[in-house]
């Protein structure tokens, strides 16, 4: 089970981090909003702890946007402030649950759980850009109805891509997010397997969907893009 963690609060991280693989969890930790936000639509988590007050955005921003765009991974919600104005800030703005700093992990861990048996049975399980559909159930790819066939790896690659549409993606995240390990500078990795999924999802008379900008990354969208 794959949990992001949005806390800027370095100490608590760890703290958290370290008891949240102690549970077998795997964790992704972002430092401020923004960064959260990227992370959320990158890569596909079961649930999603995110602190109130985070540099950039703060967490009620990045709810708000969460569930503006569509998200619906549970999100628990982490401040230092008890009011009960604030819990139903949180509540009003999509979070689905709302633990008052300081907490027990153990309480942390029983919420956590909570949170997983109430996680709906269904869900949309179709990303749709453009022309092309991604099933992230059946992890199958299609242009205009004709079945697109990839490799595992390519078919990680694009739902990373799909999952943060319209973002321009570093090639430090896609290589954390699809091959769970550092970019390596010296090897053209993700450009050989970019360069692969053009020739199968950009095909003639479609508009072409992956973009590049040098040295900064790539993006997947229906947008005109320069």
């Amino acid at each position: 089970m794959r949990l992001l963690l949005i806390e800027d609060e370095e100490a608590a991280a760890r703290a958290m981090e370290k008891a949240l693989r102690r549970e077998n969890y795997r964790v992704d930790h972002a430092l401020d909003g923004q960064a959260g936000i990227d992370a959320a639509f990158s890569s596909p988590y079961d649930l999603i702890i995110l602190d109130v007050r985070l540099p950039v955005k703060d967490g009620w921003e990045v709810c708000s946007e969460f569930r503006a765009r569509g998200l619906q991974v549970p999100v628990l919600m982490l401040t230092a402030s008890g009011a009960t104005e604030d819990r139903i800030k949180g509540l009003d703005l999509g979070a689905d649950d709302y633990l008052t700093k300081p907490f027990d992990l153990g309480e942390l861990m029983a919420r956590i759980r909570a949170l997983m048996r109430r996680k709906p049975l269904i869900e949309d399980s179709n990303i749709r850009i453009d022309t092309l559909e991604l099933n992230t159930r059946s992890r199958t790819v299609s242009r205009s109805g004709n079945f697109i066939r990839l490799t595992a790896k390519e078919y990680a690659l694009l739902e990373c891509l799909a999952r943060g549409v319209d973002t321009l993606m570093n090639r430090d995240t896609i290589s954390e997010r699809v091959w769970d390990a550092p970019y390596d500078p010296f090897s053209n990795l993700i450009e050989e397997y970019i360069k692969r999924l053009r020739k199968k999802i950009d095909i003639e008379g479609e508009k072409p969907l992956i973009h590049a900008r040098r040295r900064e990354g790539y993006i997947l969208t229906a947008k005109k893009f320069a």
